[in-house]
């Protein structure tokens, strides 16, 4: 097949990011270089089992963070539930800013994790259940209590360089930015709200316990998290 075929195929507009990159448009412009890549599709299998539940769910309902017509945000995720604001990452990062604790903390220590390295693990039970694995570079360790700080950004590169499997964890909290809310943000209030990056588009909870004024918007952390 040629690479201009590929190109221009009907890609699925799921924004899973089971491909390694975060949407189809991202995908789209990497074929152009590398047309085998199509074949990290899942939602374009010719067996349409293939696709895990979630994906064929984002097939059904594409994605919507925008209001076309009016370039307004439309305040519902990809279930129709409705939130409060978008959490975007720091621009120095690479991705959004999680805090979080291996269920066995002693594998801080035992994998030898440190800054820089790469990672996976899912995020489970209370503090969040998602059903995605998560993908990341560490850029805090405390080696005492096991807590590790990584910034999640997706499957591509642990998929080309190795990584360490931390397995389960509880997400403690997320750090990161307002740009677009609708509501007013206050220390020690919960508000449902979407990580700009999340695969599934799923609004989450959490409380907010620090808000600072910066020059790319209100920088806040967010603690006792849940999906829903």
């Amino acid at each position: 097949m040629q690479a201009e075929s590929i190109i221009l195929a009907d890609l699925p507009g799921a924004n899973c990011g089971v491909c390694g990159y975060r949407t189809c448009a991202a995908l789209s412009e990497a074929l152009e270089s590398k047309p085998d890549l199509i074949k990290r599709c899942i939602a374009r299998s010719a067996a349409p089992q293939a696709a895990p539940p979630h994906v064929q769910e984002l097939r059904r309902e594409p994605l919507r963070d925008l209001d076309r017509a009016g370039a307004q945000p439309v305040w519902r995720d990809t279930l129709g539930r409705e939130f409060d604001f978008y959490l975007e990452h720091f621009p120095e990062d690479p991705g959004p800013r999680e805090i979080i604790l291996p269920h066995n903390p002693m594998l801080t220590r035992e994998l030898e994790i440190g800054v820089g390295d790469l990672m996976v693990g899912r995020p489970l039970g209370m503090s969040c259940g998602c059903p995605i694995t998560h993908c990341g570079v560490v850029i805090e360790v405390d080696r005492r209590t096991g807590v590790i700080v990584w910034c999640v950004t997706g499957p591509l590169g642990p998929r080309e360089k190795g990584f360490k499997d931390i397995g389960y964890y509880i997400a403690e909290g997320y750090e990161g930015l307002i740009s677009e809310t609708r509501a007013e943000i206050k220390v020690g209030m919960r508000y449902f709200f979407q990580p700009r990056r999340c695969m599934l588009q799923w609004r989450h909870s959490g409380l907010v316990n620090y808000v600072n004024r910066g020059r790319d918007g209100l920088q806040v952390r967010l603690e006792g998290l849940w999906i829903g």
